[in-house]
């Protein structure tokens, strides 16, 4: 039985979410979707819980065979609906109806049940922040905003086999470019670096506008500072969505090596006329997260 509102873990995707993720779900106190679940192997929940929090962070790597929390698409799309899983555009309270709300309690009860240590039902979600839906669903659910450098970002969906930006915004994942995007992307020579800069900027500022709208529901936390001073950072996180900082979380995030290394790979894989388009093009919301 949980005692705590849900809190969900949300980024605009290659930001460092899954990272922060995984570490908060070290906490014996957490519920959450593992990838045999979003498989459809339900069988021994719990137990696959307990088995993930006692093995390497090793086993969690994606690429191989692995047991690890999960955004949980799949299973969502089975048990909930396709709505919350590829929407063109973000999904808001107004997109909520009752029996959409009835899936989704039935979602995470179902999820908590038999876990007698947890106290709060722990998911992510990338992409759009979904978190208008997910307010008015769960009002008291907390939400965990991680926002990584958009030069970073940009740069790692470019490399992503799953990146559909190729086939430009009639085929990607955001819907149509507004007028005033279109005009800029163009101005930009309509090339890849340039529109995965501006995804950024549209995920960015939407979920600027969730937290906007969830005032102290809301928790805004850079990928980079996780990685610099995850102390402090993660017991803020841990506190905003009711959790303290214990020796089993301690013990287990020590299996983990946090690295600030690559942060600022794009000045390798990128051009300098390429990384100072897309300074052009989102420098604002650089700017307001504390990026140079």
């Amino acid at each position: 039985m949980t005692s705590l509102p849900p809190g969900f873990i949300l980024g605009t995707g290659r930001c460092g979410s899954t990272l922060v993720h995984e570490l908060i779900a070290r906490h014996p106190a957490t519920g959450f979707v593992t990838n045999l679940d979003d498989l459809g192997i339900r069988q021994g929940n719990a137990q696959q819980l307990t088995l993930w929090r006692r093995l390497p962070a090793a086993v969690s790597e994606k690429g191989r065979a692995r047991l690890a929390p999960s955004e949980g698409y799949r299973v969502l799309a089975r048990e909930v609906s396709p709505m919350l899983v590829d929407p063109a555009q973000d999904v808001t309270s107004a997109d909520l109806t009752p029996w959409l709300e009835k899936r989704l309690h039935a979602f995470v009860e179902k999820r908590m049940s038999g876990l007698e240590s947890a106290e709060i039902f722990l998911h992510k979600f990338t992409g759009w922040p979904r978190a208008s839906l997910i307010a008015a669903a769960f009002p008291d659910a907390r939400f965990v905003h991680i926002v990584r450098d958009g030069r970073a970002v940009a740069n790692s969906w470019l490399q992503m086999d799953w990146w559909k930006g190729h086939l430009g915004p009639a085929g990607w994942h955001f819907g149509p470019l507004s007028p005033e995007l279109d005009e800029a992307w163009d101005a930009a020579g309509r090339t890849q670096p340039a529109l995965a800069a501006i995804a950024w900027s549209i995920l960015v500022d939407r979920h600027e506008e969730c937290a906007a709208e969830l005032g102290d529901r809301w928790l805004t936390v850079r990928y980079e500072d996780v990685l610099e001073d995850s102390r402090t950072h993660l017991t803020r996180i841990l506190e905003h969505l009711g959790l303290t900082w214990t020796d089993a979380f301690e013990s287990g995030i020590s299996r983990y090596s946090l690295s600030s290394g690559r942060k600022a790979a794009y000045l390798q894989d990128l051009t300098p006329a390429q990384v100072a388009t897309m300074e052009s093009l989102i420098g604002d919301q650089l700017a307001r997260y504390g990026y140079r």
